[in-house]
C-alpha cells in the first residue's frame, strides 16, 4: 500500500503536538509536508486550517492532521475549505469511523492536553483506516453535493 503524504498544521497552542506528530510519521516512513506554524508566537488557526485544507485537496495522495488548542476552532475552519472533511476526534475508534463513514481527509486534534499515548493511537487508526463506500458513500456525496449548491448560492 501506498503511503499518503501527510500534510500537517496548527497554531501556537499545539506546536507541541504537531513536532510529536511530525516524527511519529517520519519514523514510520510517511512523507511530511509541515504547513506549520514554526514558533510559540501566538498565530491564528484559520491560516493554518486553510494552508492544510488546500493542500489535501489539490494534492493527489494527500491527507492532513491539524491542531489548535481543543481543536474546535481548527475543525470549524478547515471544513469552510471546498472539499475537506475535517474531523475532530478524542479517540481511536473516532478516528477509525471518521475513515470507514465519513472518508475523512483530515484529522483534527486538540492539542492542550494531549497524551502521546493516545495520540499516537488515534493517528494510526486513521492512517490505517479507509472508506467502506457502500451505503456511506451516498452520504459522502450528499455532502459533497450540499457544498456545491451552497457555494452557488452565496
Amino acid at each position: 500500500m501506498n503511503k499518503p503524504t501527510i500534510v500537517l498544521g496548527a497554531d501556537h497552542a499545539a506546536l507541541n503536538l504537531k513536532n510529536f506528530i511530525g516524527d511519529l510519521l517520519r519514523k514510520e516512513g510517511y512523507r511530511v509536508e509541515d504547513k506549520g506554524t514554526f514558533g510559540r508566537d501566538s498565530v491564528d488557526y484559520p491560516d493554518y486550517a486553510e494552508k492544510v485544507g488546500s493542500a489535501v485537496t489539490r494534492g493527489r495522495g494527500k491527507v492532513g492532521i491539524l491542531a489548535c488548542g481543543t481543536g474546535v476552532g481548527a475543525s470549524i475552519a478547515a471544513n469552510k475549505v471546498p472539499g475537506v472533511r475535517a474531523a475532530l476526534v478524542y479517540d481511536p475508534r473516532t478516528a477509525r469511523l471518521s475513515r470507514e463513514h465519513n472518508d475523512a481527509n483530515v484529522l483534527v486534534l486538540a492539542g492542550r492536553p494531549y497524551r502521546k499515548d493516545r495520540v499516537r493511537r488515534i493517528v494510526r487508526a486513521w492512517l490505517k483506516a479507509s472508506f467502506l463506500g457502500g451505503r456511506h458513500q451516498r452520504r459522502v456525496r450528499k455532502i459533497a453535493r450540499m457544498e456545491r449548491r451552497l457555494r452557488k448560492d452565496t
